[in-house]
């Protein structure tokens, strides 16, 4: 094999593992533009069944409501000393 056949081979070997890397990375964009959607969607109802799962951990009733932090707007006042 004369030395242009193996410099041919070393660049195609190269441009196939970057196109398997730009693969990768089209293919992790996009799931994490998925996850951003769901959570978008989804979020106050993911948020509002942690928030029950956390008050039945720490024995609340199942009667009384348990509200996210998230939920509760705070502003510097509340942290008056």
């Amino acid at each position: 094999m004369s030395s242009v056949n193996k410099a041919a081979a070393g660049t195609a070997k190269r441009r196939i593992t970057g196109q398997g890397m730009t693969e990768y990375i089209i293919v992790v964009a996009l799931i994490a533009i998925g996850a951003v959607a769901a959570v978008s969607v989804f979020g106050q109802a993911v948020q509002a069944q942690f928030a029950n799962l956390t008050g039945g951990l720490m024995g609340v009733p199942a009667n009384q409501v348990v509200t996210p932090a998230a939920a509760t707007k705070k502003t510097l006042v509340d942290f008056d000393n």
